[in-house]
């Protein structure tokens, strides 16, 4: 039986089924999990234009695999994509709680999921091939870094200028909008030509409309920009944008996909190379046909100098940028001040607006499980948000308010918390694990550079003032360093055990020494290391495994 979806899926490929005969024999998706690809779709999605549903593509996934990565491969080498698949659906989105203008509207589109499912087929595809020409200062849409790398090594440049020069920091933060055609810079990037001419088909003449309410307008061909909401879009826009790449030892461009951040350490006053980067930006942005949003363009100066000089305010397109105290960035309030209270203040705030639901939700008697699921999904991921950030810098009445909002939101849920400081040090250490096992990472080189050449530990990093102390570089040094001293520890204690119970098993130790060697090395047993292996004719080995094991609990 024919149901109304299958009918809307057969006439995607219509149009490519009497062009067969011009396929090469090689097959560019050609992957052993192309197939399965459909089954990875999230069920409860809206549908989009073709109203094909992605819970029948899941629960059909097997019939339809191979039949759809046939199709794909196909419309790749034909360069061509079917109408129905770029057909765009924008459905506005509220910015703010209570938009009044269509400047507060994001406009998220709604498109086909036999589409999406091709995109993300062909990210495994495009990636490899542009890997060598991306920015390394592009943060977003990058395996392995987020918000978090783009924060870090943002302030990375600000403290470690300020610890050392009597100068200031200026921040320009800019946001722009997406990107006209691509063609020229990925041939420029030696991408495989099928694949361009394809992503050229798919931004040019794509029919799209607006819905809102029940109403739906008028259909109307586009062949500008990448619509918001698909999968390739942010890949395709970084790519836009790599070509302009700058970071020298004053100054640097840091991205996060739209997102743009030009930095400039000023040192005797010295701001030629800052306005001239900012000039060539605003210049490349015109030239690429990417407009700046002046509104949101803003700057913030950083400068702890008692006598500050006046600095006379960045002009773009004859409108002087505004300068300001405090800009939210990435999620975080910065402060020219870099103390982050206004940062915690916001956190609280919003903190305690969601403990609110969570105290709703305990009311009703949930049981703890799920409670606990909340707590981590609702609650926990607002305060805790890019704490390896400013987890070390914050001050300790601050921090003193999150830590009370964590042990009232933990007699909601039933058990303890872990306190803010026990959060940050966690993450930190795990950040910096990331970080090392990253060589693409901007922050690599740094902790590199701090290797000892006689043991795992990093050396520790000169800073003059408490500010650069408490910052994420010194202070995962210190908590790496730190773990690796348990670690050592550790192992020294289980050599002096074995010694130990060698000479009580030959007759020449006392059984007061070994025990006291055991007792001392399970006392390190609140580092998470695993107990010391012993040979499986030591005698008395039940008696000692059950010290351990006493010693443990």
């Amino acid at each position: 039986m024919k149901t109304p979806g299958w009918e809307v899926l057969t006439r995607h490929s219509s149009d490519l089924r009497r062009c067969s005969n011009i396929l090469q024999e090689q097959d560019p998706l050609a992957r052993p999990d192309a197939a399965l690809f459909p089954e990875r779709l999230r069920p409860r999605k809206a549908v989009g234009p073709d109203r094909v549903c992605p819970r029948m593509l899941k629960a059909c996934s097997t019939e339809l695999g191979e039949p759809l990565q046939h199709v794909f491969n196909m419309s790749l080498q034909l360069g061509r994509v079917p109408v129905l698949w770029k057909t765009l659906c924008f459905i506005p989105v509220p910015k703010k709680k209570h938009p009044r203008e269509p400047g507060d509207f994001r406009p998220v589109a709604l498109t086909s999921h036999i589409m999406k499912t091709f995109e993300r087929l062909l990210l495994h595809v495009l990636r490899p091939q542009v890997h060598p020409a991306q920015d390394p200062l592009q943060f977003g849409y990058q395996e392995k870094v987020g918000v978090e790398d783009a924060i870090l090594y943002l302030l990375h440049r600000a403290h470690s200028h300020l610890d050392k020069e009597s100068g200031a920091v200026r921040i320009a933060a800019f946001n722009t909008i997406r990107p006209l055609l691509l063609r020229d810079k990925l041939t420029e990037m030696r991408v495989d030509p099928l694949l361009v001419t394809w992503i050229t088909d798919y931004l040019m003449e794509r029919p799209q409309y607006v819905r809102l309410k029940g109403c739906t307008s008028d259909t109307v061909v586009s062949s500008t920009g990448a619509p918001q909401g698909t999968v390739r879009s942010p890949v395709l826009f970084t790519l836009y944008t790599s070509d302009f790449q700058y970071n020298s030892g004053l100054c640097h461009v840091q991205k996060y996909s739209d997102d743009t951040a030009i930095v400039g350490c000023i040192k005797d006053g010295r701001e030629g190379e800052y306005r001239s980067l900012v000039e060539d930006f605003v210049r490349w942005c015109r030239s690429n046909h990417l407009q700046l949003n002046t509104s949101k363009t803003k700057e913030m100066v950083v400068d702890f100098r008692r006598k500050k000089p006046h600095l006379q305010p960045v002009s773009i397109e004859g409108v002087d940028v505004e300068v300001v105290r405090t800009y939210k960035y990435l999620g975080l309030q910065l402060d020219d001040k870099l103390d982050w209270t206004a940062n915690m203040e916001a956190v609280h705030r919003k903190g305690q607006s969601r403990l609110y639901f969570l105290r709703r939700l305990g009311s009703f008697n949930i049981c703890k499980k799920l409670l606990q699921m909340f707590y981590q999904s609702v609650v926990a991921s607002v305060l805790f948000h890019a704490v390896v950030c400013w987890g070390g810098s914050s001050r300790w009445r601050d921090a003193g308010q999150l830590d009370r909002l964590e042990r009232r939101a933990g007699s909601v849920v039933g058990t303890e918390l872990d306190s803010l400081v026990t959060v940050a040090e966690r993450r930190t250490l795990d950040k910096l694990r990331s970080i090392l096992d990253n060589t693409h990472h901007p922050l690599h080189d740094t902790f590199t550079r701090q290797r000892s050449v006689f043991s795992r530990r990093l050396l520790s990093q000169s800073s003059s003032t408490n500010r650069l102390k408490h910052y994420f570089v010194p202070l995962a040094i210190r908590l790496y360093n730190s773990s690796h001293s348990d670690e050592a520890a550790h192992h020294l204690l289980c050599d002096c055990w074995r010694g130990e119970l060698e000479n009580y098993t030959a007759g020449t130790g006392s059984k007061e020494g070994c025990l006291g060697s055991l007792l001392a090395l399970g006392a390190t047993v609140d580092t998470g290391l695993p107990p010391p292996t012993l040979p499986t004719d030591t005698p008395h080995t039940g008696f000692i495994s059950m010290m351990w094991v006493s010693q443990q609990k």
